[in-house]
């Protein structure tokens, strides 16, 4: 399900058979290596898509996490930590982080659920059939990880 009111309605009929929120991860820069910013993150939007697209109906798909590229560590997880916190207290048993910025691996044990790094592939000059391959690829390889996240169980939370 994704973030829109369809869905929505969806999501209030069915709200106990959707235990997972994906968040992706969007970093913002307009400084350094803009362009490549802007390509990890329309990466990470797709691969998000996808997602929603096989498990629509157990997944939910939240808006990005937007992030200053300079913010600190400490800061980017604690702000995570609290959409975390409010996904909980609002039935989510799983939240699954998605990300192309190599940066949110230094703070991974520190989050509260499964951060997901999937390294952004180049895709602008990239014919679109074969985008959507390589794209259908990285899919076929993220999809076992939330199977086996259901199957292993939620995450022990502080209260």
């Amino acid at each position: 399900m994704k973030w829109n009111t369809t869905d929505a309605d969806m999501y209030l009929k069915a709200s106990e058979y959707v235990d997972t929120a994906i968040i992706p991860l969007i970093p913002l820069n307009w400084k350094k290596d803009f362009k490549g910013t802007v390509a990890r993150g329309e990466f990470i939007s797709l691969i998000t898509d996808e997602i929603e697209k096989q498990f629509k109906g157990r997944v939910y798909t939240i808006p990005p996490f937007t992030y200053l590229e300079e913010e600190s560590d400490e800061v980017r997880a604690e702000r995570l930590k609290q959409w975390d916190d409010h996904l909980f207290k609002n039935g989510f048993a799983h939240v699954i982080y998605l990300t192309s910025d190599g940066d949110w691996k230094r703070v991974e044990e520190h989050l509260p659920d499964t951060l997901l790094w999937i390294p952004a592939l180049p895709l602008e000059n990239v014919e679109p059939s074969y985008a959507k391959d390589m794209v259908s690829q990285q899919i076929r390889q993220i999809l076992p990880m939330i199977t086996d996240k259901w199957q292993s169980g939620p995450k022990e939370r502080e209260s």
